[in-house]
């Protein structure tokens, strides 16, 4: 016979060990999921298979690929992609704003971390802004063209540190917008994964001295150079140091293509995972007139379905990791890692 004694703790020790109706209600059985937030770089552009609705319908060019990095990672059980080509800090921010006809990526993902338990929001953003990065790239091949001008980097180089400095401030409300959404959503701070990235560098000098051009990268080598050793760099510190004070993770970029960027591969671009120019004469058919000019060429200088794999292979090593910044480095297998 148990005693009363006995009894009273063999009770205390069933009530200590089975969960209350509360406890239970308290378990969150919503699929995990991963989000993406940011510009071009990171909607997939460049990678193919775009969204339906995104490939110029109704003036809608946020290109956002089925190749992105964000659905190559394997870190929840969904992969949503929210970025837009060409989109800036302001359009990530939870301002009013439109760009391709989308609004606000932090007020859309208020809806799905309320429909999913996000356990990643993933943010690229930053390149539109002060660095006007796409305006950039075409200064640099006009320069090309010109056989008496010394390059572009001779008037950049005392601009960049001024333009990234100016881009600063814009992503930082962009990312604390962010946390934003998420506190609205019902998360608490650290109960997700916040993870900055900064850009791969889509250009080097290590292309055929004297066929690089006609290959597809239109550059002076000279430029080339500057832009991967120099420009890429600083854009990545400067996106570091707004990591550092809006409290986000920070996986650096700027390494992501080495030995692969655009005419690296000399001849044959199979081993590329940066794109070269490339003209889409097609895109007429699903933005009509409107795709007429930039819209043919957008996807030039971007990240193609390769390059998304393995940047994607490194987001999964380091959000994995638990780590709080890392690089993304191409390992003696050939693959990403982040390091």
């Amino acid at each position: 016979m148990v005693g009363a004694g006995a009894a009273a703790l063999l009770t205390v020790g069933l009530l200590a060990t089975t969960p209350t109706a509360a406890a239970q209600e308290a378990v969150d059985d919503r699929p995990t999921a991963i989000v993406s937030l940011g510009d071009s770089a990171i909607s997939g552009e460049g990678a193919g298979d775009y969204e339906n609705g995104t490939k110029g319908e109704n003036g809608n060019w946020c290109h956002r690929s089925n190749n992105a990095l964000v659905h190559r990672t394997t870190v929840a059980d969904e992969t949503i992609n929210l970025a837009c080509s060409g989109a800036d800090a302001a359009n990530v921010s939870l301002a009013d704003t439109s760009h391709y006809t989308e609004g606000s990526q932090a007020r859309r993902l208020i809806d799905v971390a309320q429909q999913y338990r996000v356990t990643t929001v993933i943010v690229q953003v930053g390149a539109n802004d002060d660095p006007a990065f796409a305006d950039t790239v075409l200064d640099c091949i006009a320069e090309w063209f010109n056989p008496f001008s010394s390059g572009c980097r001779a008037s950049l180089q005392s601009q960049w540190p001024q333009r990234v400095a100016a881009m600063a401030p814009k992503v930082e409300v962009a990312v604390n917008d962010v946390k934003s959404a998420m506190s609205q959503a019902g998360y608490a701070a650290g109960s997700y994964n916040l993870v900055l990235t900064s850009y791969a560098s889509p250009m080097t000098e290590n292309m055929d001295d004297i066929l690089h051009g006609p290959q597809g990268c239109p550059f002076k080598i000279a430029d080339a150079r500057w832009g991967r050793t120099v420009a890429v760099p600083q854009l990545s510190e400067a996106l570091r140091g707004v990591a550092t004070r809006t409290g986000a993770k920070f996986l650096d970029f700027s390494r992501g293509s080495e030995g692969h960027e655009a005419c690296s591969g000399y001849g044959d671009s199979s081993t590329e995972w940066q794109n070269r120019v490339k003209v889409d004469p097609w895109a007429w058919v699903t933005g009509g007139l409107d795709a007429i000019g930039i819209h043919m060429a957008q996807e030039s200088f971007h990240p193609n379905a390769r390059g998304h794999t393995q940047l994607g292979r490194c987001v999964t090593e380091f959000v994995n990791s638990g780590r709080g910044s890392a690089a993304c480095v191409v390992g003696s297998d050939g693959n990403l890692h982040a390091v």
